[in-house]
């Protein structure tokens, strides 16, 4: 593996756990974000976290990380679809 080739993988590594974390604190936290009636604020989030796992889904599928592309993606769906369950 080139030094290129490393340093992107750990960039996408890194970038995917410190994401995958976000996401699944927004999932903990939307029960209780719900039933006190923050609705917009559990969509803000959602929103954006949506955006900038597209951005890193993006730049991996550019950089030829075709893993990370596939498992951001991944994250967005399942964002989008926590995001089309929220009342308005």
């Amino acid at each position: 593996m080139t030094h290129d080739a490393r340093a992107a993988f750990e960039y996408f590594s890194d970038e995917y756990a410190q994401a995958l974390q976000a996401f699944q604190t927004i999932e903990a936290q939307s029960q209780t974000l719900l039933m006190m009636g923050h609705n917009d604020e559990l969509r803000g989030f959602l929103d954006q976290f949506i955006q900038m796992a597209e951005q890193r889904r993006a730049a991996a599928a550019e950089k030829g990380e075709s893993n990370f592309a596939e498992w951001f993606g991944e994250l967005v769906e399942k964002a989008q679809a926590m995001r089309a369950g929220v009342p308005r």
